[in-house]
């Protein structure tokens, strides 16, 4: 008799009864265990919500298989997941190397927190050669820490290099790849021991809850992150874990969207009177522009325009007029967003002497004609408040 628990659909065999195409939401603080065995055995299962549920193993191993890593864990924000990966490998009395481009909140981190317990933070240029971080490292370096394109600037930096340097002096390799989000850009496999996302961004795409990841290289690596976040009472609810697994499900096809999005309003805006130039890694006036071509397979949908000198009262103008984009923190979501941004305030290494203001936009997946439509209302606006 033909076993009918065996049917096979489009010639795939099928072992299960009907269930859903996405993952059941598994909410849940307390799991029971069946038998004192069981339960004696718990730590190598699902035993308590904080430390994850089949909701989030579901994302992790989805992200896990994005970036290409040994392991992949959550945090409940990009923020915590990058101080995650610094707190799983500093002590009192050690020091980081943190990229001049990193993203502020990062900086912060180092400067208050980890400065008040004695570990000690060096800024280093995002575009620095070999020689210069080799001269920088000391011999209580844990970390070097990278951002590849830099928060702001866009500085593209070189992973293999950066690697080398860490590993030969015992240091490890953390990466914030929230620009690439593991689709354009492969951290683990350029030599990065952890590769941190913000996945709060490209990863969820919806711009409607907030997570970090965080995917390791090796086993000691992930064993060092699992109780950094295990210590420090870090936990994503399954709900949240659900929305980001969603997302992803959509990533290639947005990713690409992005990309095609952000370079028409480029080629836009290089036509413009009021725009300098632009920031963008595929762009060759942008530092580390090779290294993207080398290392990267694409390019996001953020990016910068620095402008000619502007009064404050026109660039106030140019936001105010805006309809399409909008004026807020954040970007990888589905909506095209403007910001002002300030690089020379968030500088220690380096310095921003550019004397004309920078706009950061984010190409979201609107019709690209009416984002040009939109920047043309807004530069109209700015070229009225100038008169």
């Amino acid at each position: 008799m033909k076993d009918k628990t065996k049917l096979t659909i489009s010639g795939r065999p099928h072992h299960r009864p009907a269930h859903p195409v996405n993952m059941p939401v598994e909410r849940a603080s307390t799991y029971l265990f069946p038998t004192y065995d069981d339960y004696l055995e718990g730590a190598k299962n699902i035993t308590y919500g904080r430390l994850g549920t089949s909701s989030h193993r579901a994302f992790e191993e989805a992200v896990n298989a994005l970036e290409g890593g040994f392991e992949t864990r959550l945090a409940p924000s990009g923020l915590q997941a990058c101080i995650a990966s610094l707190l799983a490998f500093v002590s009192a009395g050690d020091h980081i190397l943190m990229t001049d481009s990193a993203y502020d909140p990062t900086r912060k981190f180092c400067d208050n927190f980890l400065k008040r317990f004695g570990v000690e933070t060096t800024y280093y240029d995002p575009v620095a050669d070999e020689a210069s971080m080799n001269a920088l490292m000391r011999p209580n370096t844990k970390v070097i820490f990278a951002e590849s394109p830099g928060s702001l600037t866009f500085e593209v930096q070189d992973l293999p290099m950066l690697a080398s340097v860490a590993h030969a002096g015992g240091a490890k390799l953390v990466v914030d790849n929230t620009w690439g989000a593991g689709y354009f850009y492969k951290p683990i496999a350029l030599g990065a021991d952890v590769s941190v996302q913000a996945a709060t961004k490209y990863l969820v795409g919806h711009a409607d809850c907030l997570v970090g990841t965080l995917c390791s290289a090796d086993e000691q690596t992930a064993r060092k992150i699992y109780y950094a976040l295990l210590q420090i009472g870090s936990n994503v609810s399954a709900d949240d874990a659900f929305l980001a697994l969603r997302g992803m499900r959509t990533l290639s096809t947005r990713m690409e969207r992005h990309q095609e999005n952000a370079a028409e309003l480029i080629k836009y805006l290089k036509k413009r009177p009021e725009v300098d130039r632009i920031i963008y890694p595929s762009q060759k006036t942008c530092p580390g522009h090779a290294i993207w071509k080398r290392d990267f397979t694409g390019a996001s949908g953020l990016f910068g325009v620095l402008l000619k000198p502007t009064p404050l009262p026109a660039i106030k103008a140019f936001f105010n007029a805006l309809k399409v984009f909008g004026i807020g923190f954040s970007w990888g979501g589905y909506e095209s967003l403007a910001i002002h941004s300030r690089p020379a305030a968030h500088r220690t290494a380096t310095s921003w002497d550019e004397e004309g203001p920078l706009f950061r936009f984010h190409a979201g997946l609107e019709d690209v004609d009416d984002l040009k439509d939109d920047l043309d209302r807004a530069f109209i606006a700015m070229a009225n408040a100038n008169k």
